[in-house]
């Protein structure tokens, strides 16, 4: 399933994976759940130079809405994602990759998605996360 189709039969056709799951709260719920968990986990906290994570959550917030067909509104904030580019200064090794896709994983699992949503979330997530290691 790629951003721009329908989120399984849960959806009419034609609706993006960002209409099916309700929007953006779907979003913020499951990156906060996400970023809370960070906040807590000292292997993955110190990925993030900021002692203020708002700025991170909303970006991934964003992000993700925009990627699953929702509004444009990262771009016009950041500008294109370039992902790799703006994660290459921060050491993402095995550990770290393990720790984003643990937390997110749980995160998920507290949301009121369909099978299929979760699964291409996680598909999503595992080649997204693997693609911006860059250590090993």
């Amino acid at each position: 399933m790629s951003a721009g189709d329908a989120a399984g039969g849960e959806a009419a056709a034609g609706a993006t994976l960002y209409e099916a799951v309700g929007g953006l709260p779907f979003f913020e719920a499951l990156v906060g759940g996400f970023y809370d968990r960070v906040e807590a986990d000292p292997v993955l906290r110190a990925v993030y130079p900021d002692p203020d994570l708002r700025p991170a959550r909303r970006r991934l917030t964003l992000f993700l809405a925009q990627y699953w067909g929702g509004p444009d509104d990262y771009d016009r904030e950041r500008g294109a994602p370039r992902l790799r580019m703006r994660h290459i200064d921060f050491a993402i090794g095995p550990a770290e990759r393990d720790a984003w896709l643990r937390h997110m994983a749980a995160s998920l699992d507290e949301l009121d998605a369909s099978p299929e949503v979760r699964e291409a979330l996680r598909r999503y997530f595992e080649m997204g996360v693997e693609a911006l290691r860059n250590r090993d």
